[in-house]
């Protein structure tokens, strides 16, 4: 009996630490996050006259793992440049706790899934977004952070796309709606780049990334940029009550949440430390889900 106990108590450690080793392969938590942001997308862009819940689903699940699978082959790309930071240095490959074999094979398995959800569930125009913002974030973004901080503008495409597959998923069309949404995140993800960026900035330097702007100085000048970009989501926050897509509630909703974001960047502008940075950093990871959720709740 206690051979059988000790069988199955070894069984389940070793199941239960492959699947946190995948998870953190597939960035389940980043995942999860561009799932939200398509079933947001969906949601806002739905007309409310037959819900259609194998494409709803499909679309949740196909997003989740082309998601995942830029995640994983992100992960496969930078396995050596992840040993040298203090963040990275436990993931599933620099540990091996995934080979690099299986793990390409697990990546191409995801995608292709993915993108074949996409295909049968929704329509061709979300199917080939899918895949365009999977090739931008691996192929384009991923090498171009040892390059310079143009990779944050590169990335920031695939990264503004959930909204946009969820709203073309409901509606087949890409339609200044789905622009406005697109925008919102576009921007957002700038702030919250450079704040991730000044607070790993020496983990960063020792693989070789180089995301900051201004000649990647952590100064006035960067501190400035995270305003301006951080400033542009007042103006922008409010569009989609301006063109009916949410009501007033949401507006006010996104003009405080603005505001409080941007208020932070002042304290950074000031000291330029991490701590500031930090906040921004935290901020930026509070700002998109609630004017999201509240966007959601004007529209139901």
């Amino acid at each position: 009996m206690r051979t059988v106990h000790f069988i199955l108590d070894n069984w389940a450690q070793f199941v239960s630490s492959r699947l946190k080793a995948y998870a953190e392969l597939l960035k389940l938590r980043l995942s999860l996050l561009v799932t939200f942001s398509a079933v947001f997308g969906y949601i806002l862009g739905d007309s409310g006259a037959v819900f259609s819940w194998p494409t709803f689903v499909g679309l949740m699940l196909g997003g989740f793992l082309i998601s995942g699978a830029s995640g994983a082959a992100n992960e496969i790309w930078e396995r050596d440049y992840d040993k040298l930071m203090k963040r990275t240095q436990n993931r599933p490959l620099p540990t091996d706790a995934i080979g690099l074999n299986e793990a390409i094979l697990f990546t191409f398995f995801a995608g292709f899934t993915g993108i074949y959800l996409l295909w049968i569930f929704t329509n061709p125009l979300t199917m080939w977004l899918g895949i365009l913002s999977m090739v931008l974030y691996v192929f384009a973004y991923t090498p171009l952070k040892r390059v310079g901080p143009i990779a944050v503008f590169v990335g920031a495409i695939p990264g503004a796309m959930p909204p946009l597959l969820g709203w073309t998923a409901a509606t087949g069309v890409i339609g200044h709606e789905a622009l406005i949404l697109f925008g919102i995140q576009f921007i957002w993800q700038f702030p919250h780049f450079w704040a991730i960026a000044w607070v790993s900035d020496e983990d960063y330097k020792r693989a070789g990334f180089k995301l900051l702007p201004s000649g990647g100085k952590k100064d006035l000048n960067t501190a400035i940029q995270i305003m301006i970009y951080t400033l542009f989501l007042l103006p922008l926050g409010l569009l989609p009550t301006y063109f009916g897509l949410t009501g007033i509630n949401s507006g006010i909703v996104a003009t405080v949440c603005g505001v409080l974001f941007l208020a932070q960047t002042f304290s950074l502008m000031r000291d330029c430390s991490r701590k500031s940075a930090l906040r921004i950093m935290f901020g930026s990871f509070l700002y998109l889900p609630i004017v999201q959720i509240a966007y959601l709740l004007d529209k139901v």
